[in-house]
């Protein structure tokens, strides 16, 4: 069996920047067995199978792999997706606008130019009472406890636990420690640590890391999911019934694979009722993968 594919670069206008992901725009007859082995073989954060819908109101399946599992949501496997999908529309006017079908339900994605959004009204915001364990997610990051400000569970799609560190300084010091993060964090509310410093307010410009050792991915160039529960998290806690948040952030800097992200929640009635996040995204190249059948 031959399956085409198609490499992007997400949240970066330049190739080789952001971070890296292979699409499959025709996946049709390709068995959950075999996603999960392609996606392995490339090993990037997320590989991505497009499929007819199941619910006729999206314009696509989008199936999304880590070189572990199955994720029912991720942020820069839909912006990529679509960047790939509008590259192929070329006869289609633009903007282009998409429904994917993911494994959260209709995600709305529009492409317009070099820019690319989407947006989950409303969003399935969740968070918790449960207190990450700060002494635990210190040891795991290989810093002092001083240098942890605040941590908290925040989920839109998938769940993060979010470290909001003193300074970027310290977010470029964190080398994480795989033992102390099985010791302490990998059974908590979410094992995934997101860490990042920086003005914590509507209109901030953060410094970000994310590490999720248990997906897969030791660490991760660009987190669009994490980027939406962040600013559904900076709407949830604050004290206004109305307003919109927003946020932008700089990651995988140190990975050498700079890339920049935006993201807003609005609120209405003490409700989120919208996130979206927004970026661009490079096509690097194309490809045929051979999959033996016997």
């Amino acid at each position: 069996m031959s399956l085409d594919f198609t490499l992007a670069d997400v949240f970066t206008e330049e190739p080789f920047g952001g971070n890296q992901l292979a699409v499959f725009p025709d996946a049709a007859g390709i068995t959950d067995a075999d996603m999960q082995r392609l996606a392995r073989e490339f090993n990037f954060s997320e590989t991505t199978f497009v499929l007819p819908p199941d619910d006729p109101a999206c314009s696509h399946r989008v199936r999304i792999f880590t070189p572990r599992e199955e994720l029912p949501f991720a942020g820069h496997p839909t912006i990529g997706t679509a960047a790939v999908l509008a590259s192929m529309d070329t006869a289609e006017p633009t903007p282009r606008n998409y429904v994917f079908e993911e494994g959260i339900g209709p995600v709305a994605v529009t492409v317009q130019g070099a820019g690319i959004q989407f947006r989950l009204r409303p969003p399935s915001f969740e968070t918790t009472d449960e207190l990450p364990p700060a002494p635990a997610i210190a040891r795991a990051l290989g810093l002092a406890p001083d240098a942890i400000a605040e941590s908290w569970y925040a989920g839109v799609g998938l769940r993060f636990c979010f470290v909001r560190l003193l300074s970027p300084e310290l977010v470029d010091r964190i080398v994480l420690d795989r033992a102390a993060w099985a010791a302490g964090i990998a059974g908590g509310w979410s094992s995934q640590l997101y860490c990042f410093a920086g003005d914590w307010r509507d209109g901030a410009r953060l410094h970000a890391r994310f590490f999720a050792p248990a997906a897969g991915v030791d660490e991760d160039p660009a987190t669009g999911s994490a980027s939406a529960a962040l600013a559904a998290s900076v709407a949830n806690r604050s004290g206004e019934r109305d307003g919109t948040y927003r946020i932008q952030i700089d990651q995988g800097v140190l990975m050498g694979r700079p890339s920049q992200l935006a993201a807003t929640a609005r609120k209405e009635g003490g409700e989120i009722t919208e996130v979206v996040v927004s970026g661009s995204a490079a096509i690097v190249g194309s490809g045929t993968m051979r999959l033996s059948t016997g």
